[in-house]
């Protein structure tokens, strides 16, 4: 039995397996080939969920309009004939306000003294601000390559272009003097720009092996993708009314050959806000239900039956017992 299991043309590391070893067809690399870890680091909400799964080409990371959607690193893997670059989607940096902040503040700083290198991501349409200056101060002594990553060019006011550039320069020329760091402008939502990346990225990395197989694109088990397609569409749906406070368990999953049965929680920190996610006469619970449903079918490439039940665990976020069996645990 492998760590992996196929689902349509791609492997995905398999729920019910923690180990790599005995996965006997990683092939060995060619001469030339290069590999290694590259952290995206940033603010929250500047599209750096949307930029690694628009770079590996298969949706892992979930997206929203709502900061802080990112709350595990999250690895996705693109294996090119000439390299396999690693990423990891890191938490947006930001001044956490209760333990599972903390935990997400940390496991992000830990990410930069771990990869090979460091893609910090702005948004390109507007100057740069406090946060971004705050993340810069932090990369100021890192030993990893950084590259600054323009985000969002297609929102870029024309009339404003060079103003906002030149803030970015400015950021870099005073965060970055013992190296220097490239700017380039893309967008994850249009993909202008990502082929540039892609090539400065793979310019900085060392020679080395696949580190995972070819076709693999996340490390991530099956679960934890079909927890995060449900917070997603919790995300979209309720918007200011929930999203922080929602933690999701995927309790069991059963297969058969015909359909593939998922049973999950849902775990909130309010009676309140368990009654909006319910809705009336449960009529928000099942368009949830609905959409993760769907998202979850292209995951697995079957039918899903998705069963979902709505906890209340109280100020679950400041629990380091709740946070750790939701996963919500510090990075060593």
């Amino acid at each position: 039995m492998t760590p992996y299991q196929l689902r349509g043309d791609l492997y995905f590391f398999r729920s019910d397996m923690n180990d790599f070893s005995g996965f006997s067809t990683i092939p060995s690399a060619p001469p030339g080939f290069k590999s290694g870890f590259v952290g995206i680091i940033g603010r929250p909400n500047v599209g750096k969920s949307t930029l690694m799964n628009d770079l590996i080409g298969q949706k892992i990371a979930i997206t929203s309009p709502v900061a802080q959607t990112t709350r595990n690193r999250l690895r996705g893997i693109l294996t090119t004939d000439v390299a396999q670059i690693i990423f990891v989607d890191t938490p947006g940096i930001h001044k956490p306000h209760h333990q599972l902040g903390k935990v997400l503040v940390q496991n992000a700083r830990t990410a930069i003294n771990s990869v090979d290198v460091i893609l910090f991501v702005v948004d390109g349409s507007t100057e740069a601000g406090g946060g971004d200056r705050f993340i810069a101060n932090m990369l100021t002594h890192s030993p990893v390559p950084v590259l600054l990553g323009l985000n969002k060019i297609d929102l870029q006011p024309i009339d404003q272009a060079e103003e906002i550039e030149d803030s970015y320069r400015d950021l870099a020329a005073t965060a970055s003097a013992e190296q220097v760091w490239p700017l380039l402008k893309f967008s994850a939502l249009t993909g202008e720009g990502l082929d540039s990346l892609q090539t400065l990225i793979v310019d900085r990395l060392d020679a080395g092996p696949y580190y995972y197989p070819p076709d693999l694109v996340t490390d991530q088990p099956e679960r934890f993708i079909m927890g995060e397609l449900i917070r997603e569409q919790i995300l979209r749906l309720t918007r200011e009314e929930v999203p922080h406070s929602v933690a999701v368990a995927i309790e069991r999953v059963e297969e058969t050959p015909k359909l593939t049965r998922v049973h999950a929680s849902i775990n909130v920190e309010r009676s309140s806000q368990k009654g909006i996610l319910i809705g009336k006469s449960g009529a928000m619970l099942k368009e949830i239900g609905s959409a993760a449903r769907g998202q979850i079918q292209k995951l697995i490439n079957g039918k899903i039956y998705l069963e979902l039940f709505v906890r209340v665990q109280p100020r679950w976020r400041q629990s380091r017992t709740r946070l750790a069996e939701f996963g919500y645990s510090p990075d060593e």
